[in-house]
């Protein structure tokens, strides 16, 4: 019987079996339905992905359309009270070129450089990727010029988590066959050039060559085109100006590249690589240059608040950069100018006395701290700069970083004359820079809390930290009122009344005084310490604490006695609000810069009104507007007055204020129609003057106050005079009448009376004269306790 056939038994038939299967042509098919079920998956999973990544599933996407019409983008402006434009929110500034307008040699090193196959693919070379994989991006990167073009329009900077890393290249090859899609090959290399930031302000190629080489983008050479391209590697490494030696290094590779891709023969590249690096350096004014920038930092915070509201309550999107808003503030744009000449002009001598103290210390700027100490100030700074950032995300190691910081490089530093160029290592850059003096200053109107002047730092591009509402500092004897107005209020005294001057000893903490009994107002006029702190003591640490919260202090304060001397950390901001409260009456204003802001169309989107909050009687308001008087007219504050051309029948209500060390000067000044606060100090509380004769508050920050004010008194438009005079609640007796049990308000009648001018009372003993510009007391030099406090903590 065949094998191939069977016996059924059926009258001896035979029948055919069946075909046996074959066990390798099963697996085989087997294996390929498996691979086409995989492939299936893996397109679906991989298309799956990029629809989620194109609908923004997977975090926002930046809009293409921005390339296509730039000049959507309007601006939002800024508007003062006196209805001059301070500035604006805006994209950055750039002069685009078309692509006529580009060298033929600039898009052949970019092609040769950057993308070899642009014209052959479709926003994304795979060919490239393959190969940056294999090789770990040692042969070139995978990005195309499209993909690189697309990470541009991400503004936020690259996350260091591999998830998210693969997650923002996910969208740019996204947004990369988007851009081949909606524009030409020609475009897309314009749009790149446009875009790219090559520093110092020079955002587009155009700009560029104007910053560089003193010249329009269509006039480049050569080597000059190869510059720009190996900058589009790494602008800050690759930078002509700052490291020419790298910069000319990566732009012959770039030569290197156009002569193997044929763009370029080698006559034309050996003539090109013998050709130095030639800069002819024209920097762009900032946008964000010199005082503006401070509120303007404050202030998009602000409409950020606003904004984000307003989209809540309307569900529509508003775009601060496009969309053409009015932000109607309440700054003065003269009183504005007025306070940055204030500062500069006084700075600019201060600095001055500074340097010469420092000339040949070896440890400048600090004083009282050891080198170690000294150094990690230092190292600190550097680990803040992008510099050491970017080495540290290089792996550079720490030695190697540390010899680059000691190179001397190309860099611009500060001065009150102007930036200059100069050749020095960023690390002793950082330490000029520290040696630099820092201020502050807010003007505020006290009936309204409308800011009418707000300088936060002396220069933008070189300091960037806001020192009104972003610093805070020892406010030092300028706490001291909130201990006065505490004791008038809770124990019932007056100006009149008298405190013992004799050393403060609580435990083993003691402060030397000076013996007698003084008046609160001479007490307070000559900053005595150890009256404050019994002030202090008798109405309870918590009280004071619950009178700066009253007055808007938010900051924290230590329940300690030494918070009577000014330990805490207050931000400008607050200081002068606090102090706006006493020429209101007792009614707190909180401080707002911004009155209304309206859409394009002059819609309101938000429009600020104050709201008052009575937190003092105004006779106990007024008492302290009497007290602080005496600072200006015969006190700590008297003597530099006079020196600025201040006569002593100009009403002022002020306080002076120096802190551990000389590491801050404050004065707190109040007239019937402004109250200004100004702040002087360092980036480093250990960097002061050595005396407190050039370091205390009457001669660090009273003289801007001055300078400020004389410059708003002479201008008659603002209404603001000299002659102004303090108006007292209508039932305030005088300096003298305890002012427990009075109804408060204005009086029966309502009405406001000019004060007549004070008499000064007499004090019960002797004090020393302060009107010859005897220092000010200080915190450090009255502490002489067994045990060491330290403000600073």
């Amino acid at each position: 019987m065949n094998e191939n056939t069977q016996n059924t038994g059926n009258k001896g038939k035979t029948f055919p079996l069946p075909p046996k299967k074959n066990s390798k042509n099963t697996a085989w098919r087997r294996w390929v339905k498996f691979i086409w079920v995989g492939f299936i998956a893996v397109v679906l999973g991989i298309s799956g992905l990029f629809f989620a990544v194109s609908q923004g599933f997977l975090g926002d996407m930046p809009d293409v359309k921005e390339l296509e019409n730039p000049d959507i983008y309007v601006a939002s402006q800024i508007i003062s009270s006196d209805g001059i434009v301070l500035g604006k929110f805006e994209k950055e500034k750039t002069q685009p070129v078309t692509y006529q307008e580009l060298p033929p040699h600039l898009i052949y090193a970019l092609q040769a450089k950057e993308d070899e196959r642009f014209k052959e693919h479709s926003g994304i070379d795979l060919k490239s990727i393959l190969r940056a994989v294999r090789f770990g991006g040692e042969r070139g990167g995978g990005s195309t010029i499209t993909q690189q073009l697309a990470k541009l329009l991400f503004t936020g900077a690259a996350s260091q988590n591999k998830v998210k890393r693969a997650i923002q290249k996910l969208k740019e090859w996204v947004v990369a066959v988007s851009l081949e899609k909606r524009y030409t090959k020609e475009e897309i290399i314009t749009q790149y050039f446009n875009k790219f930031d090559f520093l110092f302000n020079a955002n587009g190629v155009e700009m560029a060559s104007r910053v560089y080489f003193n010249k329009k983008t269509s006039e480049l050479t050569l080597p000059e085109a190869a510059t720009f391209v190996a900058m589009l590697e790494n602008p800050r490494k690759n930078n002509p100006y700052r490291y020419p030696e790298r910069a000319k290094e990566r732009r012959d590779v770039v030569l290197k590249q156009m002569l193997e891709t044929g763009y370029i023969d080698s006559t034309t590249y050996e003539k090109a690589i013998s050709t130095s690096i030639s800069v002819d350096f024209h920097p762009i004014e900032n946008i964000n240059d010199n005082h503006s920038a401070y509120f303007k930092f404050y202030l998009k915070k602000e409409i950020d608040k606003y904004v984000v509201d307003y989209e809540k309550e309307t569900g529509k999107q508003l775009n601060l950069y496009k969309d053409g808003l009015k932000i109607y503030v309440t700054l003065d744009s003269k009183m504005q100018q007025y306070a940055e000449e204030a500062i500069k002009e006084h700075l600019t001598d201060l600095q001055k006395r500074f340097d010469a103290e420092q000339r040949g210390r070896k440890n400048r700027p600090f004083y009282l701290i050891s080198d170690k100490q000294a150094n990690d100030i230092m190292m600190q700074a550097v680990r803040r700069t992008g510099r050491y950032k970017l080495l540290k995300a290089d792996n550079v190691p720490e030695d190697s970083i540390m010899m680059e910081f000691h190179k001397p490089i190309k860099t611009s530093r500060f001065t009150w004359a102007g930036e200059e160029e100069v050749e020095m290592s960023p690390w002793d850059s950082i330490r000029y820079h520290k040696q630099i003096a820092q201020a502050g200053l807010m003007s505020v109107v006290p009936g309204t809390g409308e800011i009418k002047a707000w300088v936060g730092g002396i220069d933008w591009q070189h300091f960037q930290y806001d020192h009104i509402k972003q610093g805070k500092r020892q406010v030092g004897s300028t706490f001291k009122p909130f201990v006065y107005a505490t004791a008038i209020m809770k124990l019932g005294l007056t100006p009149c009344s008298t405190i013992s001057n004799a050393s403060f000893n609580k435990g083993s903490y003691h402060v030397p005084g000076r013996g007698g009994m003084l008046t609160l107002k001479d007490a307070l006029a000559h900053s005595q310490n150890p009256v404050a702190l019994r002030l202090a003591e008798m109405s309870g640490t918590q009280s004071v604490i619950q009178t700066a919260r009253d007055l808007g202090v938010t900051e924290e304060i230590s329940t300690s006695l030494p918070m009577a001397l000014g330990s805490s950390d207050i931000t400008i901001y607050e200081m002068v609000g606090a102090y706006s409260t006493f020429a209101n009456y007792g009614n707190y204003n909180k401080p707002e810069m911004i009155w209304r802001i309206e859409d394009a169309n002059g819609r309101v989107i938000k429009e600020v009104n104050a709201e008052p909050k009575e937190v003092m009687n105004p006779n106990y308001a007024y008492t302290m507007i009497e007290l602080m008087k005496g600072v200006a007219q015969f006190g700590t504050a008297s003597g530099e007055l006079g020196r600025k051309g201040i006569s002593k029948d100009v009403e002022i209500a002020g306080k002076t204020g120096t802190t551990q060390n000389n590491s801050d000067g404050w004065f707190m000044g109040i007239t019937p129609k402004l109250a200004t606060g100004a702040w002087v100090g360092w980036e480093d509380r250990a960097t002061h003057f050595w005396g407190t004769g050039e370091g205390q508050g009457a001669k660090m920050a009273l003289p801007i106050w001055a300078i400020y004010m004389k410059k708003v008194w002479a201008d008659k438009s603002l209404k603001i005079s000299p002659e102004d005079k303090f108006v007292k609640p209508g039932d305030w007796k005088d300096g003298c009448t305890n002012l427990q049990g009075l109804s408060g308000g204005y009086g029966d009648d309502g009405g406001l009376q000019t004060i007549d001018q004070i008499k000064n009372p007499k004090p019960a003993d002797p004090t020393p004269k302060n009107n010859s510009g005897k220092k000010e007391d200080n915190i450090n030099e009255n502490l002489n306790s067994s045990e060491e406090i330290d403000f600073n903590k």
